[in-house]
């Protein structure tokens, strides 16, 4: 390969939205992951593309609403180049109403999610019932048109096929860096920029989820009780997660999987029976911002962040990529003013400090 164009820090879905999006454009990529692709919370198990409540419009849902609704042909693109199965999928989600004042702010979302999201998607209260419908106090649920699926294992590995089949590097261990550097590295990159930074801009939050053997793949998602449920297009169903901001071990799972795995057959008894076939615990990425962080490393010329996506990563990675290609390779700085590194170092997160 001729001297990378630009250099990518990191194997998880931010990292590999980057390379992709600037391989795409005909950049000479060089991706280096020290441990292994999806060694983080990307080579998790959930995988929910789903968006933020349709009311109180923001840059934030704004982005992440752009960037679910270009994710079909984004991710069709990718599994072309590849020539492999991303898991994806836009069957929607299904949210039960707990009571009558739920029904009540649902039912006014809907109108909004008429203007907010284009016309292009709906939120609609709908009776709870049908194949895959949760258990629901009031006998209604939500049901939204814009949430989607995705089997993060399977995505990150089309993600590499697709990198390399447009010329790009992709290196496991260590190598040189070349031109500017775009840091992905998760949990790692934040400890580094708070060191750099004098002053903590985030860290990581523990995720435990699992996956049972209960083939649901063309039904919608759930969202209840704190959990998702995600059938997915292997054949298998993934439950979780807990968010934990105190843990003994960052990658052990315990009861409160357990606990998690109790409610979700609560919610969804079309679940009682299934198999577990795999438990996972990670540290998610969480920016002070509560945002992705994105833009240049302050103080480091040539050196850009792309970090932050607890729990939205993989729906927000196909514009994250986009316009992480746009800054580095082009200058065009379409980054929202809540997304960038100096936005973490302003917030401050319940708890800290």
């Amino acid at each position: 390969m001729a001297t990378p164009d630009v250099t990518i820090r990191g194997g998880g879905i931010f990292g590999l939205s980057v390379a992709w999006a600037a391989a795409k454009r005909g950049a000479r990529v060089r991706l280096i992951e020290t441990r292994r692709i999806g060694a983080g919370s990307s080579g998790g198990l959930v995988g929910a593309l789903s968006p933020h409540v349709p009311e109180n419009w923001n840059d934030k849902k704004a982005f992440q609403f752009d960037s679910l609704a270009m994710g079909q042909a984004w991710w069709d693109e990718v599994a072309d180049a590849s020539g492999l199965p991303t898991g994806y999928a836009r069957l929607g989600r299904f949210q039960p109403l707990a009571d009558d004042r739920a029904v009540e702010h649902a039912r006014a979302r809907a109108d909004e999610a008429k203007t907010l999201w284009q016309g292009r998607f709906h939120w609609q209260v709908v009776p709870a019932e049908g194949p895959g419908a949760p258990q629901s106090p009031t006998g209604l649920m939500i049901h939204d048109t814009l949430t989607a699926r995705i089997h993060p294992r399977m995505a990150a590995a089309a993600l590499v096929a697709a990198i390399r089949a447009r010329g790009g590097e992709v290196l496991i261990g260590d190598a040189d860096e070349v031109g500017p550097v775009v840091w992905a590295t998760g949990t790692a990159c934040l400890q580094a920029l708070s060191e750099d930074l004098g002053k903590p801009v985030g860290g990581g939050v523990k995720g435990q989820a699992m996956i049972v053997g209960l083939d649901a793949r063309d039904r919608p998602q759930v969202f209840a009780a704190g959990l998702l449920i995600v059938p997915h297009a292997d054949g298998t169903t993934a439950v979780g997660s807990t968010a934990e901001n105190e843990w003994t071990s960052p990658d052990t799972t315990d009861e409160q999987l357990e606990a998690v795995h109790a409610r979700a057959l609560a919610v969804c008894p079309w679940l009682q029976g299934a198999p577990v076939l795999e438990r996972w615990a990670g540290l998610r990425p969480r920016a002070r911002s509560l945002a992705p962080m994105l833009g240049e490393w302050p103080g480091r010329p040539g050196q850009f962040v792309a970090n932050g996506g607890f729990k939205i990563g993989f729906g927000m990675a196909p514009k994250v990529g986009e316009v992480m290609a746009d800054l580095v390779l082009d200058g065009r700085d379409a980054i929202p003013e809540g997304f960038r590194v100096e936005a973490s170092l302003k917030k401050r997160i319940k708890g800290e400090d």
